[in-house]
């Protein structure tokens, strides 16, 4: 029973991770708006015309809907397994049923938020407040499930991984929410150059560089905190944090110096949602929590 409940939260939180970056397209190529206005049909219709920026969009829905489907079914999984359905067919007390945490209702809770805020994007004509609103609850989705895949419990002291790891998920959280306002604000070619903003280290211009600057220096913290802690710790998961920590800023050097292609940018995405479910994991497990 643990391994089936383990694998679909982990088939669930595989999904989520890649409608972020499915996401991330959308907004690249320009998609968003790809089905009109109209929620939940594209363009007024169940099948949409055959062009490239609504079936992008298009495509991104039909994503967000598997990720219901598979979230709602670990939501009502949860259910079945405390309640105890069918315990004498599995023999509690044989060691054999297994209890999961609230997770799994947590997950399914913040999926209808996410539903709700999809319906409200289109609708305000992708506003970047209700954007950036999304993509959060995106990522407390995806580490929900990671709790759920975990068998983590989300009681008081059930996870001492927790406390001490606040600090980067923090940092991880806001970074990746400060990147995606600096994406749907136009302010990713504020700042030229790197590591630099115009080679200035407080740049005099105006609030796009100030956004985009404010998310530079947040990674840069994030970066220097994870290799304290991973050289402190020398744990595997620590270090393999780190690992994701460097791509993610070579990628986004890359990127800068090479005018932000799409592609690059869609790998910045990518690895910011590696780095913040990394962070998740690594909180995860008690032996790897900083203090």
């Amino acid at each position: 029973m643990t391994r089936r409940f383990a694998r679909l939260a982990w088939a669930a939180a595989v999904c989520t991770y890649l409608l972020i970056i499915l996401g991330a397209i959308v907004r690249i190529t320009g998609s968003g708006l790809g089905c009109g206005e109209h929620w939940p049909l594209c363009n007024g219709r169940l099948l949409p015309p055959l062009d490239l920026p609504t079936w992008i969009e298009y495509g991104h829905r039909l994503a967000a809907g598997l990720v219901a489907i598979l979230v709602a079914g670990l939501g009502a999984y949860t259910w079945w397994l405390r309640r105890g359905v069918g315990s004498k067919e599995w023999g509690v007390g044989s060691g054999e049923w297994y209890a999961p945490g609230k997770a799994g209702y947590v997950a399914t809770g913040l999926v209808v938020v996410q539903v709700v805020l999809g319906a409200i994007t289109v609708r305000t004509g992708l506003t970047p407040p209700i954007v950036v609103l999304h993509l959060a609850t995106s990522m407390l989705l995806l580490a929900a499930l990671l709790v759920a895949a975990r068998g983590v419990r989300l009681t008081p002291g059930a996870s001492p991984g927790f406390p001490g790891s606040a600090v980067p998920m923090a940092l991880g959280f806001v970074t990746v929410l400060l990147g995606a306002l600096t994406a749907n604000l136009g302010a990713a070619t504020a700042c030229h150059g790197f590591p630099l903003c115009n080679g200035q280290l407080i740049p005099t211009g105006n609030y796009p560089q100030h956004v985009h600057w404010a998310h530079r220096l947040l990674a840069y913290a994030l970066a220097g905190y994870v290799t304290v802690w991973a050289l402190r710790t020398r744990g595997r998961g620590p270090l393999a944090l780190l690992g994701l920590v460097a791509l993610q800023v070579a990628i986004a050097a890359a990127m800068v110096w090479l005018g932000l292609p799409g592609l690059l940018q869609a790998a910045h995405v990518a690895g910011g949602a590696a780095v913040w479910a990394g962070l998740v994991l690594v909180a995860l497990d008690p032996a790897h929590s900083s203090s």
